[in-house]
Formats: structure tokens, sequence, C-alpha cells
């Protein structure tokens, strides 16, 4: 950067006191502004994406909650390699983004739960993934590794 245009941005970062701040806390700063290439892990995106829960006691509720520990033992199987899809793949299916930024995700990710489809559901601009209801974990697992593999738009790297 020409010095002109260095001095114009120090000066710009300056006027709310951010350059000094920066210079004097830049440990505490430096994760928010730069990117981390870090490893997700199963429980980061467990953690990371907030289910919508049906009323406690009703039978959506049931269905729903065992649709989560299948969720969380695909994760696991996502972390080990013992699935067709990595956690960065799921990462990119529900959200768009291959890794979570420093700033964090607006809006935060929400898994709901779909009846009416076998395949999960993702809209990246919400953050909102929609896992099926199935009966077994093994039905789930293909359907999700079926579903992600075969998405529109999907392995664009």
């Amino acid at each position: 950067m020409p010095q002109k245009r260095q001095a114009l941005f120090k000066d710009g970062l300056e006027s709310l006191n951010f350059l000094s701040a920066l210079q004097k806390h830049s440990s505490v700063l430096a994760p928010l502004l730069c990117f981390s290439a870090k490893a997700l892990t199963a429980s980061e995106l467990e953690s990371m994406f907030r289910p919508d829960l049906s009323p406690a006691g009703s039978n959506k509720r049931h269905k729903e909650v065992l649709t989560l520990g299948f969720w969380a033992d695909y994760l696991l199987d996502c972390e080990e390699k013992a699935t067709a899809v990595c956690l960065e793949d799921l990462m990119m299916f529900a959200t768009g983004l291959m890794a979570v930024p420093p700033a964090g995700m607006t809006p935060p990710p929400c898994i709901q739960f779909l009846s009416d489809s076998p395949f999960p559901v993702a809209n990246t601009c919400a953050n909102t993934l929609k896992l099926p209801i199935c009966d077994s974990y093994g039905i789930f697992k293909a359907n999700m590794d079926f579903g992600i593999q075969n998405a529109p738009g999907f392995g664009c790297s």
C-alpha cells in the first residue's frame, strides 16, 4: 500500500481509538480479526447448532430427541472419517462456509426437523439445517450422506 493510503487507513482506524486498542491488546483482538485455520470438531458443531424442538411431552418431541442422538452420532462418524461426508462438507452444506468465521455465525445456526423428506435440507442464508426424522441410525446416516453429497452447488471449492 502506498504510504499516503496507509496513513489514511491508520487515521481512519484511529478516529475511534481502534488502532490504539489494536496495538495495546492485539492478542485479544487478533482472533476476531484474523482467520485461523482450525480443524472443526464434532463437539464444536454439535454445540453450534441449536435445536428448535417441539413442546416437551409431545410425540414430535420424542422423535426429535431421537434424531438429535442420530445427529450426535453422525457428527462423530464424520469426525472419525467413518462416513462419506467430513465435518467441513457438512458445514458447507448447512452454512455455505467451510469454517467458522472469526466473528462467529449470524444468524446462529439452528436445527429443525423434517417428517416429510428422507434427506436433509439446508438454508444457508438462515444457517438452518433441517434433519430428516428416521427410524434407525443406519437410515439416517445413509440419507444424510446421500443428501449432502448430491445437493446442488455442493463441492464448490
